[in-house]
């Protein structure tokens, strides 16, 4: 599937749509059925940037499998990339984005080179700037637990161009500070299905996105 070209004329990347939506989902199942019907879920819901860790059983199959049936714009990537394998095994499945919990130059660089954006795990400044360096697209600010959104604001105070996507433990009543702090995008796991009514909290996050972003 060929994604929708913007006014400039260029495919929209996995960044365009995590910018766009300013929510990357992450999966990680017990499963590759489970991480099936997770996916599905998710993108059904309406987010389109959507990644699966290889923590999952079959992660790999089951992204190849969603890459190839994608609808157009939604974009399908690996999540907890820690060698420079995994990331070409990412690429061979069609994923369009890595994510990582902590930071290799050698794992973005690849990433990089394979045409794929990257986010990178990072938890200080020191290693939000190399990843930069290397040439991240954006850095996961992991877990965010060790941050607050007050340390974000005062860190792209410094770095204002500096892209995060804060992620482990983000409440969805928490998110709207986040972003209202200069992030980017947030991940989001657990918090996405906790309690049922998955369509209901997507739509609510993507709304708290949008008031937030507003309210900057």
């Amino acid at each position: 599937h060929s994604p929708p070209l913007p006014s400039g004329g260029c495919a929209m990347t996995a960044l365009d749509r995590i910018r766009d939506a300013g929510v990357v989902a992450s999966i990680r199942e017990k499963s590759a059925s489970e991480a099936a019907s997770v996916l599905a879920e998710r993108v059904g819901g309406g987010l389109q940037a959507v990644e699966v860790s290889l923590v999952t059983p079959g992660a790999l199959v089951g992204v190849k499998a969603a890459a190839a049936r994608a609808p157009d714009g939604v974009h399908i990537g690996v999540g907890t990339v820690l060698t420079v394998a995994e990331a070409e095994a990412a690429a061979e499945c069609g994923a369009t984005f890595i994510v990582a919990p902590t930071l290799d130059e050698g794992v973005v660089r690849a990433a990089v080179a394979l045409g794929m954006d990257v986010l990178p795990g990072v938890a200080t400044p020191t290693e939000a700037f190399r990843a930069t360096q290397a040439g991240a697209s954006a850095v996961k600010l992991f877990p965010a637990s060790l941050w607050s959104p007050a340390a974000l604001r005062d860190v792209r105070a410094a770095m204002p161009s500096l892209e995060t996507v804060p992620t482990g433990g983000i409440s969805l009543d928490g998110l709207g500070e986040w972003i209202r702090s200069g992030a980017l995008a947030v991940g989001l796991g657990s918090a996405l299905t906790r309690g049922g009514g998955t369509s209901e909290r997507i739509d609510h996050v993507l709304r708290e996105v949008q008031r937030a972003r507003e309210a900057r």
